[in-house]
């Protein structure tokens, strides 16, 4: 296996390092590639000091597989990876709705890999931690509503989101004016409910992907859901507020029963003795975790529940390692 990490040296670059290390996933070469600005840097991994390339056409010639983490390189190398007979799992965007390119959850939907052309997406993050959630209800009762509001850390927006938060935090406490840069408004102290740009009828590009993904990953085009997206001062993990409402009727002791033994979650939904997730306690950690699961007042066969992500981790870095392990276990590749 002759593997490339594309983006390398930035967050979820180095996300997936950490994750091939703790996973032990298989490679007899690694290639580590980044834009122009970042050529040159070294990078101690599992031993051996590597050398960053810059990312261009040639880069993919001799690889078997390249993990791309997102951003600008996955337009412009995506698709001639691909064309190289390179497998490629993408963490962008860029090609999450296109019909030849599975978009895959392996906890959710790995048999959407069987038919693979070379390119795999990995979902938006925020997706993802929901997806993972959700999807054991769904199968027992059918899932036919959602309703979303997500609490987004941070680092959702890379590096610079870190830094502006930090930043303001100490401007804000030493009396001096914010600048607002990354963000459309302070962050620290405050919350913004926009994320990504406007799109029709003012919803958010962030809140229409978690529409499109998730019906796109259940395989079920008409599935309603509605999503607010939120950016809080947190620095890792988002946490979601999720509504559900089922065809068949199931409730919030079953909902727990069925989620102690779904595949990547922990249940901590206890909340008499304060136990329930938060982005602190769920950073670094690889799983969904979900709390808080409570049966709606008003509306039969509805939940409502609580979840908690290391954004980062799973909604970004480790759910692609998964990807190709799940490829390598189907003899996919």
């Amino acid at each position: 296996m002759r593997l490339g990490i594309i983006g390398a040296t930035g967050a979820v670059g180095q996300e997936l390092l950490k994750c091939i290390e703790e996973r032990n996933f298989p490679f007899t070469e690694l290639v580590l590639l980044a834009s122009s600005r970042s050529a040159g840097t070294k990078i101690d991994f599992m031993g051996k000091t590597y050398t960053v390339e810059e990312t261009t056409e040639n880069s993919f010639d001799n690889l078997d597989m390249a993990l791309f983490a997102g951003g600008p390189a996955s337009r412009a190398f995506g698709r001639l990876a691909q064309s190289k007979g390179v497998v490629v799992i993408d963490n962008s965007s860029t090609f999450r709705m296109d019909d030849d390119v599975p978009l895959v959850v392996p906890e959710v939907n790995p048999e959407a890999l069987d038919n693979h052309k070379g390119l795999i997406a990995n979902p938006n993050c925020s997706t993802i931690i929901m997806a993972a959630a959700i999807y054991p209800i769904h199968q027992y009762a059918t899932i036919k509503r959602v309703i979303v509001s997500t609490y987004q850390a941070v680092s959702g927006a890379g590096k610079e989101g870190i830094d502006e938060l930090e930043e303001q935090i100490k401007q804000v406490l030493n009396g001096e004016a914010t600048k607002p840069e990354v963000f459309a408004k302070q962050i620290a102290f405050n919350v913004v409910p926009r994320i990504d740009v406007w799109v029709d009828e003012d919803y958010t590009k962030e809140e229409m992907k978690m529409v499109w993904e998730t019906q796109k990953i259940f395989g079920v085009p008409n599935l309603a859901i509605t999503a607010t997206t939120v950016r809080v001062p947190v620095f890792r993990s988002h946490s979601e507020s999720i509504y559900i409402e089922t065809e068949k009727p199931i409730d919030a002791d079953k909902a727990r029963e069925i989620l102690k033994n779904a595949p990547g979650v922990i249940l901590q939904d206890d909340p008499e003795n304060e136990v329930y997730p938060t982005p602190l306690e769920t950073s670094t950690k690889d799983e969904v975790f979900v709390g808080r699961i409570r049966n709606d007042l008003y509306t039969e066969n509805a939940l409502n529940m609580w979840v908690v992500s290391d954004q980062i981790k799973k909604g970004a870095a480790l759910n692609t390692v998964q990807i190709a392990e799940e490829m390598i276990k189907r003899n996919l590749i």
